[in-house]
């Protein structure tokens, strides 16, 4: 039976202007061996939850640069809490203080990608977030 891939959904939530960023790891992620659903830009965390659950992800990127980081993340998450999708992975790559980057983790985010991650290093991370999540998968 061939090995299922691993499904992420790449976000741009709020008020971003620009997708550079996201399209980029959206290729990587795709290069790897994976099934990629990008949104596009300007997403709710309602319209990304919901698109979560339709595309039955195991993963949810966010690239976030706006600043509006704790309040669009907090509401995500409550929203997957509550359509009970919490074995879904949710990162967030993008200008993330550090101050920010402890309550964002305690708030159920798995990790944060600031500038300068290698697309490898967030690959890897997926890859072993995923197999520990769904051992013998």
């Amino acid at each position: 039976m061939p090995e299922k891939k691993i499904r992420v959904l790449i976000a741009k939530p709020g008020l971003d202007g620009h997708d550079r960023g996201a399209k980029v790891i959206a290729r990587a992620l795709r290069d790897a061996g994976m099934e990629v659903i990008y949104t596009g830009l300007r997403q709710t965390p309602e319209m990304i939850a919901s698109a979560a659950i339709q595309e039955d992800v195991d993963v949810i990127g966010l690239s976030i640069l706006s600043g509006a980081h704790n309040t669009i993340c907090a509401r995500l998450m409550d929203l997957l809490r509550a359509k009970g999708m919490t074995d879904v992975t949710v990162l967030i790559g993008g200008i993330i203080p550090e101050a920010d980057i402890a309550d964002l983790k305690k708030s159920g985010i798995a990790e944060i990608f600031l500038p300068g991650t290698t697309t490898q290093a967030i690959v890897d991370f997926i890859r072993q977030r995923v197999a520990a999540a769904h051992p013998g998968a």
